[in-house]
């Protein structure tokens, strides 16, 4: 499913005080059994966010060196444009997600030439069905501003 020297990007999503919520902890806990079965870069991405990621890895027991804090992105296609800035020749992330975002984050990645493979946490109730009703939105309206953007290009 991916390769052993493969970068993680870990997606950002609400942090509460210095702590992780518990969509980002379900993500967090996924990128560390990924990160067991990689050598790679981690890139941890979100603004407000980032930086509690870091803090949440290193306390699990990620190697400090392994991780890169990209702190600005404020949306999915922000997450992948900027990790991908700053690592340019990476071949193919490996980003981690909800289960409920993958279909968002694969348009995005598509709509800008980044290769990824998304590994998804598993979102546990009561939030499953608040997060799915959300993406039912949300989903429409990235596919509507990669169709603006695509007729602007």
């Amino acid at each position: 499913m991916f390769r052993k020297e493969s970068t993680i990007l870990v997606l950002g999503s609400k942090v509460r005080g210095a702590q992780p919520g518990h969509v980002l902890r379900w993500r967090l806990e996924h990128a560390l059994e990924l990160s067991r079965h990689t050598t790679g870069p981690i890139v941890v991405s979100g603004k407000g966010e980032a930086y509690v990621m870091d803090d949440w890895l290193i306390r699990h027991g990620v190697d400090y060196r392994r991780l890169i804090v990209e702190p600005e992105a404020t949306s999915t296609n922000e997450n992948i444009e900027n990790a991908h800035a700053l690592l340019p020749d990476t071949h193919e992330w490996l980003v981690v997600t909800s289960d409920f975002h993958k279909l968002r984050t694969l348009a995005w990645a598509r709509h800008l030439g980044v290769p990824i493979r998304v590994s998804s946490a598993v979102t546990k109730p009561p939030f499953r069905v608040n997060n799915f009703v959300r993406e039912c939105f949300a989903l429409p309206h990235s596919l509507l501003r990669i169709a603006w953007r695509r007729l602007l290009a």
